[in-house]
């Protein structure tokens, strides 16, 4: 347990608690049980869907041996290993899109036991967030409810797809700090590789349970939220819960231990049904499914192979001198680039990388916003990207491209994904390059301090900042082709000494 001082997140004398239940969609191509596909964005409903999705009489399940794969990688990622030994229980209990009657579960055997995650908080201090159990198990359907109908409908698409149920102990206690420790959990199981982590679509899913108690030492009764779909969403609806269950607690009422949902567009939670205790649902193991041993070989291989984690990246990016919201921005963003990314700068000089850094986050990931939302994506290799960077950043180096032209021609090769035959010469044909002939930006300055002579004597009277002015002038006069760092030294020059 964290030496935590409660007294500093204790509200009108209640201390909150919050745990938080994660539920991670793991990327195999196939559900857990059965060979349907597990990629149901964009299908139609129950098209992906078989004789065990619907548990028929008959159906025998047979585990996806690539779902031990990815929760083994999960539980190193989490720092700590899988189980040699787990098993699968059957949960019952009745629910429209859940066919069978009941789920596939680990109870007491989960292939993941122990486990921590730390979070950085906003005051610059961190917590470490101790991981309970992470459990395999089956999504059930989806249930949707036409607005003014009298009828629901369920698509089953979803259901037998492989979840990793990532429990946290109840060592949270600010809505904050849910909120940080969810989305460092996203983080950890991106970079693990485990699951496409997408939000939006579902991929991660969070239930978070809140309780709040005058003593410290015990907890109160807990609400349980479920289904929070965003880093938001779960920082409002703990902040919610703790302002619900005190204003009840002190109107003398009692809390009482149920689900609830999320209404977002009214930023608060409802009731949804009382919440079961485990033995209402009458587990038991699972028949069909023979219990899950893996080797010590097994578990070397997994360690062996592990891709590059979060603590890793974040330390790769703070040795080239990155600071926080650098690190934070490239970390978050488009999982199928990332890495890439984060390669790129990392393998580069402090110098470099960044430089590079500015250019992925102020002209890449916009310019791939815009692509995906125009249907035209970038496809651009990782060694493609390198050497237009190179060959971008060695014009600039030699005075040939200013910043902004930089950026059009980054953004041209990028669309373009290709490598030209000669830098300079494409940046000539675009008419990006720098004119730093002095003769002709003499001529120009000349032309630009004739007609401002009003900022020409205020900066001889002390108002260096015109010169900005001035030099942007120019600038406009060359139609973006003058150098501007030659620019300013030759009006500096010519307005001290008065040279006309």
């Amino acid at each position: 347990m964290n030496e935590v001082n409660l007294e500093e997140y204790k509200i009108k004398g209640y201390y909150p608690t919050i745990g938080i239940e994660c539920h991670v969609q793991l990327k195999s191509k196939t559900k857990l049980f059965s060979s349907v596909s597990n990629d149901a964005i964009g299908a139609k409903p129950n098209t992906l869907i078989s004789h065990i999705c619907f548990g028929l009489p008959g159906a025998l399940p047979v585990l996806n041996k690539e779902v031990v794969r990815l929760s083994s990688i999960a539980a190193f990622a989490l720092g700590t290993k899988p189980q040699k030994f787990s098993k699968f229980d059957r949960k019952h209990y009745f629910y429209p899109d859940l066919p069978k009657g009941y789920q596939i579960t680990q109870l007491d055997q989960p292939i993941i036991l122990g486990g921590r995650v730390t979070v950085s908080l906003e005051d610059g201090t961190t917590q470490t967030i101790n991981i309970t159990r992470a459990h395999i198990e089956e999504d059930a359907g989806k249930s949707t409810h036409p607005s003014g109908a009298d009828y629901s409908l369920v698509d089953l698409n979803r259901a037998g797809t492989p979840l990793l149920e990532i429990v946290s102990e109840p060592e949270i206690h600010s809505a904050k700090q849910a909120k940080a420790y969810a989305k460092e959990l996203w983080l950890i199981m991106k970079y693990a590789g485990v699951s496409d982590v997408n939000l939006f679509h579902g991929n991660m899913r969070f239930d978070v349970n809140v309780s709040v108690s005058k003593d410290p030492k015990k907890l109160g009764t807990r609400s349980e939220t479920k289904n929070l779909n965003s880093f938001k969403s779960v920082e409002r609806a703990v902040d919610y819960e703790i302002k619900r269950q005190i204003d009840l607690l002190e109107k003398g009422k009692n809390i009482a231990q149920e689900t609830r949902g999320w209404i977002d567009d009214k930023q608060k939670t409802v009731g949804q049904r009382s919440k079961e205790d485990a033995n209402d649902y009458r587990y038991f193991p699972d028949p069909d499914i023979p219990p899950v041993t893996i080797s010590d070989q097994y578990i070397n291989d997994i360690k062996r192979n592990m891709p590059i984690l979060l603590g890793k990246w974040r330390d790769k990016l703070q040795k080239q001198g990155l600071n926080y919201l650098q690190i934070e921005a490239l970390l978050e963003s488009n999982i199928e680039f990332n890495a890439n990314f984060l390669s790129l700068i990392a393998d580069s000089s402090k110098e470099v990388a960044e430089v590079y850094t500015n250019w992925i986050l102020n002209i890449e990931i916009p310019l791939r916003h815009k692509q995906i939302e125009s249907k035209e994506p970038l496809e651009i290799t990782a060694s493609t990207r390198k050497a237009i960077f190179a060959g971008i950043h060695e014009l600039i180096q030699q005075g040939q491209l200013s910043s902004n032209n930089a950026r059009l021609m980054i953004i041209f090769l990028l669309k373009s994904s290709k490598i030209p035959d000669d830098f300079k010469e494409l940046a000539q044909k675009l008419g990006y390059i720098q004119m730093s002939d002095i003769g002709e930006l003499e001529s120009l300055v000349d032309q630009i301090i004739k007609k401002n002579p009003t900022a020409v004597e205020e900066v001889r009277s002390g108002e260096k900042k015109v010169i900005g002015f001035l030099v942007g002038q120019v600038m406009k006069e060359s139609k973006g082709q003058a150098n501007p760092a030659v620019v300013k030294t030759i009006i500096t020059r010519k307005i001290e000494t008065h040279e006309s």
